[in-house]
């Protein structure tokens, strides 16, 4: 951007070339430009703590309650991590463990044959098919039951 001199003199110049020189980094924009504008006073601070606390920590919770089901529990786990991770170093911390294993799990399966992937799928499978058994069978369900009446 070119600035001019104006009625002040060289004053506009020497204003623009010392922010140049200056290590002050500029406002960030987006997301994290409108948290640190938030931040910027110590009742927005508390409150942003506050709310992000809250928010991430219902979000954890529900993808805990979520995970043994069939769905998208730990998706939630992570997400509410990353909204934790805001405010909270900690959170950063668990949530970069959390994908360095998921990644290491991941490329520990794809090195592996066609039978481990295969008893890890059946393995999986059965996992959630006891699961949901479990929770229709809680419900009041018997799913067994049910199909031994259609079967007989």
């Amino acid at each position: 951007m070119q600035v001019q001199s104006s009625e002040t003199g060289d004053a506009d110049v020497m204003k623009h070339d010392a922010g140049d020189r200056s290590e002050i980094p500029e406002r960030r924009t987006g997301i994290h430009g409108w948290l640190d504008g938030i931040r910027s006073t110590r009742t927005g601070a508390l409150t942003l703590k506050i709310v992000i606390g809250v928010i991430g920590t219902l979000m954890v919770v529900a993808g805990l309650i979520m995970v043994p089901f069939p769905g998208p529990g730990w998706a939630v786990v992570f997400a509410g991590l990353a909204v934790l991770a805001l405010e909270f170093h900690w959170a950063r911390k668990v949530l970069d463990f959390g994908k360095s294993t998921l990644h290491a799990w991941m490329e520990w399966y794809k090195r592996q044959g066609w039978l481990v992937r295969a008893v890890v799928l059946v393995v999986t499978v059965a996992a959630a098919a006891v699961i949901v058994y479990v929770g229709l069978r809680t419900l009041g369900f018997d799913v067994i039951a049910m199909a031994r009446q259609y079967l007989v």
